[in-house]
């Protein structure tokens, strides 16, 4: 047999595989192109669904269901230890503190998708956050939105810049991303040099009312509640459709007993979350109110969300990460897709800049870039998503970025400084490695069988 007779039928694989992920609708399930996609059983009871769900843990593919759990040991712990833990001042602060290291775990995430890494975030969201509190702190100081929009793209520019070298130099993304992280630090540095007539001792504060308020302002008790509603309605919306669409393209979908199980375990706890952030949680005057951050990210997460499970783009992030050869046989960009999500997850940075330089009230030229991007690849580990690449959601890295968050407040609430939260971290993060890696030892023994 020649060549090309052993190429055709692979091309042909990678092509049914790609369409295949297109009509799943989630790519958790058949990322890797490549591989042959067969739909689960249609379920229609929700014990027959449980049967399933059981099977597909059993075999490695356990979702969500570790961060969620993982988080759940994690509050009780630290309100058994500190009962100010769940206190309305302290989730406000929570919230502040997560938005940050939530974003940050997304941008990681695009990359992660892919199956490499990015070093360079955590420094790239210091340039965005500098270069916008620059421009709107200086004598004539522009426009809070354009300054904004220009330390966002900014950051993109940088991340496109490393995609492209990494493609066209076919260089590992680990070193070029590396010489990011050391030479943006050096960039960091000479911005606050050369902005001396807004920094003092380098620092510059945030005065800008709009900034500020994306983490240290609150909704009024009312919008809390609407925004809870809407998100709510929208996720019912979103979760239906998904499902239905499922149904007619011969795949698994949960039964609707299921799905309306989920609204009715997110309605509670988001109305639990939106009762206590209404209390007022001022020793003097009035405090209240759901932290804008939170809308913030419930907006990206809906963006990000859908650019990735709903796009031809996001199906083929999945196909790339899954196999890459696969996908190239099928007739994917390869090099297109790399540099968009590089360009994607830059962006990104630039907002966890901006929400850092909101939370703090300033940006520092000691921004501790390379810890905080470590912080971006364990919340995405956290929630999921492979570091091999082809599997996880953005919803898990939100989750995997907000028990990072927990494990940094909590830690702190205790007493236990830089190196509880480093132990802390670092044990979770194990954790999730460990179950990265037998996930996909149990998905591999199962296509074997």
């Amino acid at each position: 047999m020649t060549s090309t007779e052993n190429e055709e039928p692979t091309k042909d694989l990678a092509a049914r595989s790609v369409t295949v992920i297109g009509e799943a609708e989630d790519p958790a399930v058949v990322a890797a192109a490549g591989t042959a996609a067969s739909p689960d059983l249609l379920v229609s009871s929700l014990g027959e669904y449980a049967r399933l769900w059981l099977r597909r843990v059993r075999s490695g593919e356990s979702g969500a269901l570790p961060v969620i759990l993982g988080l759940v040991v994690l509050v009780i712990y630290f309100q058994l230890s500190q009962s100010s833990f769940l206190s309305a001042s302290n989730i406000a602060n929570l919230m502040g503190q997560a938005g940050w290291i939530i974003t940050i775990a997304m941008a990681q995430a695009f990359i992660l998708l892919l199956g490499e890494i990015d070093l360079s975030v955590g420094f790239n969201a210091a340039i965005g956050g500098t270069i916008t509190m620059w421009l709107v702190s200086i004598s004539h100081p522009w426009p809070t939105l354009v300054a904004i929009l220009v330390g966002l793209a900014v950051c993109a520019a940088i991340a496109a810049i490393e995609g492209l070298i990494i493609v066209w130099l076919r260089i590992p993304s680990f070193v070029v991303t590396l010489a990011g992280l050391l030479g943006l630090n050096g960039v960091l540095i000479w911005l606050f040099d050369a902005s001396h007539s807004v920094s003092i001792g380098g620092t510059i504060s945030d005065h800008n009312t709009f900034i500020n308020d994306l983490v240290n302002g609150n909704l009024s008790a009312a919008a809390g509640w609407i925004v809870l509603i809407a998100a709510v309605v929208l996720g019912g919306i979103f979760m239906i459709t998904r499902d239905r669409r499922r149904v007619a393209n011969g795949l698994e979908a949960p039964p609707l007993s299921v799905t309306l199980l989920k609204l009715g375990v997110m309605a509670v706890i988001g109305a639990a979350l939106v009762y206590v952030l209404n209390l007022n949680r001022a020793a003097f005057g009035t405090l209240e109110g759901v932290p804008w951050v939170v809308v913030v990210i419930l907006l990206l997460l809906l963006a990000s969300s859908v650019l990735l499970m709903r796009t031809k783009f996001g199906r083929y992030v999945y196909a790339v990460g899954g196999n890459a050869e696969a996908a190239r046989r099928a007739g994917i960009n390869l090099n297109r897709i790399r540099v968009l999500s590089f360009t994607l997850a830059g962006l990104f940075a630039g907002i966890t800049g901006i929400l850092y330089s909101s939370y703090l009230g300033s940006m520092s030229e000691n921004f501790p870039g390379g810890q905080y991007v470590l912080y971006s690849v364990a919340g995405g580990v956290i929630g999921g998503v492979s570091l091999f690449g082809g599997r996880g959601r953005m919803l898990g890295a939100v989750l995997g970025g907000f028990v990072v968050a927990v494990i940094y407040n909590g830690v702190d609430l205790l007493g236990l400084g830089a190196a509880g939260q480093y132990i802390w971290t670092a044990f979770v993060l194990l954790a999730a490695v460990t179950l990265d890696a037998l996930a996909r030892r149990g998905s591999r023994s199962a296509s074997v069988r």
